[in-house]
């Protein structure tokens, strides 16, 4: 029949994922032989392949042009997919939510400021605050640092915090070893050293590998509030926000305020809703 296969090129066709009807058989009566089994396979690659300048632009009503182009994932996108898929479907993951009246901080801030660029040669930025304060609480509620490992609970003594960093490659989080016993000008100078090193694709695996706890900070492009997904095998995850003036209690008084809300989503099968609000209150 035509476009009736070989055995040979209905093997090659099946592996592929070819369909016969797509093929032209160069075989006696039209039968796709083997060759054109294989050939059909490089015709298929060779369109994918094709650069997204070539798919035509159709024309709607009224004049516009309406273009879509297609990539191929690539191998860090491909490997960003499988990890949150597998955190997604492999957790008990629930969310808490809080808020941070983030006055004293920033008052302090303005306050040493010039005298920590100068003394540290490096800003100091809120990242280290959370970060400081992420590894005291870490400390007290050792459960939000631990990670279930078969039918044990491993526990560490240690800060090993995941800064998740965005990247024109994507997002990738880079670990500050042993937060815990750093200085903030130590750890602003290590997340600003991991950070261009992520922007510059250079981070080794090392550098991403080990964390006990994440921290996230979406209010950098102006994230009110998001439910962050677990870094497998992490048990727990912070997010930060954006920072916005909203009328708080302050002293007996009604005033405006910086304020941030901030979302810490956990494992509930190594952490308790008690562990969970201590840690992020």
């Amino acid at each position: 029949d035509k476009n009736f296969p070989s055995p040979a090129a209905r093997k090659i066709l099946d592996e592929k994922g070819v369909s016969t009807d797509s093929v032209s058989g160069t075989g006696k009566d039209g039968r796709i032989t083997k060759g054109d089994a294989l050939n059909a396979q490089a015709g298929k690659a060779a369109a994918e392949s094709k650069p997204a300048a070539d798919i035509k632009p159709a024309v709607a009503a009224g004049g516009a042009v309406r273009t879509k182009r297609v990539e191929k994932m690539t191998r860090l996108r491909k490997t960003i997919a499988a990890r949150l898929t597998e955190a997604k479907n492999s957790t008990a993951m629930l969310t808490t939510f809080n808020e941070v009246d983030m006055f004293e901080v920033m008052e302090l801030r303005k306050r040493y400021k010039e005298e920590f660029q100068k003394k540290h040669d490096i800003g100091l930025g809120f990242m280290s605050f959370f970060t400081k304060a992420c590894c005291l609480a870490l400390q007290q509620v050792p459960g939000v640092n631990a990670q279930l490992d078969g039918d044990n609970i491993v526990y560490h003594d240690y800060c090993d915090v995941g800064v998740a960093v965005s990247t024109p490659r994507g997002l990738v989080v880079p670990v500050v070893k042993n937060a815990e016993s750093l200085s903030m000008a130590q750890i602003e100078g290590e997340i600003k050293r991991l950070a261009l090193k992520g922007r510059d694709g250079k981070l080794t695996i090392d550098e991403m590998q080990g964390g006990t706890f994440t921290i996230t900070n979406g209010g950098v492009f102006g994230s009110m509030l998001s439910t962050p997904i677990l870094n497998i095998p992490q048990s727990a995850i912070l997010g930060m926000h954006n920072i916005v003036e909203r009328p708080v209690a302050y002293k007996g008084q009604v005033v405006i305020h910086p304020v941030m809300y901030l979302a810490l989503s956990y494992d509930h099968r190594v952490i308790d809703g008690k562990e969970s609000v201590t840690f992020l209150k």
